[in-house]
């Protein structure tokens, strides 16, 4: 009779693993339906709904990336300790000012020593775009960054057209850009 009832719990147990990680996975996948539109999968590859977060901006605005449906994104995380990152930002700048798109540049602000850190690296570059916190690291564990910079190229439908680890020049931003929409 134990061995009975172990072999059932056991079997419970190997069920239950199966579902949780096969059929359960299946419906924990967000899937949006905008309306005369297919079915799109919110995730992180090329071809999937960027998914939506918010976050405040340095001036204390909140910004959800869903507010810039219809435009053209480039999502960026860095940190001021990063040498890529500041390698890039003359270069994000540039085309900040030389095209239609909108950056949202997230600061993993967990990871700065200090909170002046930040401020001190967007102004000491003179940047002009939008800077996020990710106070948290909240966004960027849902975007599963690692390692940064980690760049996202969203068209305007909030559809993921690349994705880059590292830096990129202007050159490659402008390039990607392009090829959005």
């Amino acid at each position: 009779m134990k061995k009975a009832a172990i072999i059932i719990v056991v079997l419970g147990m190997f069920g239950w693993a199966i579902y949780d990680f096969a059929i359960k996975k299946d419906e924990a996948e967000v899937v949006e339906v905008d309306e005369g539109e297919e079915d799109i999968k919110v995730g992180l590859e090329q071809g999937n709904r960027a998914p939506d977060f918010e976050l405040m901006t340095m001036d204390g605005d909140e910004v959800k990336l869903s507010d810039y449906t219809g435009k053209k994104v480039m999502l960026n995380f860095w940190a001021s300790w990063c040498g890529p990152c500041r390698s890039e930002m003359p270069d994000m700048e540039k085309l900040h000012k030389n095209e239609d798109i909108v950056i949202l540049a997230v600061n993993l602000a967990d990871t700065e020593s200090s909170e002046k850190n930040a401020v001190n690296f967007v102004e000491d570059l003179g940047l002009t775009f939008t800077i996020l916190l990710d106070e948290d690291s909240s966004v960027a564990s849902l975007y599963q960054i690692q390692p940064i910079p980690t760049t996202y190229m969203i068209d305007s439908n909030r559809i993921v057209q690349n994705k880059a680890l590292g830096a990129l020049n202007y050159e490659q931003m402008k390039q990607q850009y392009e090829q959005m929409d």
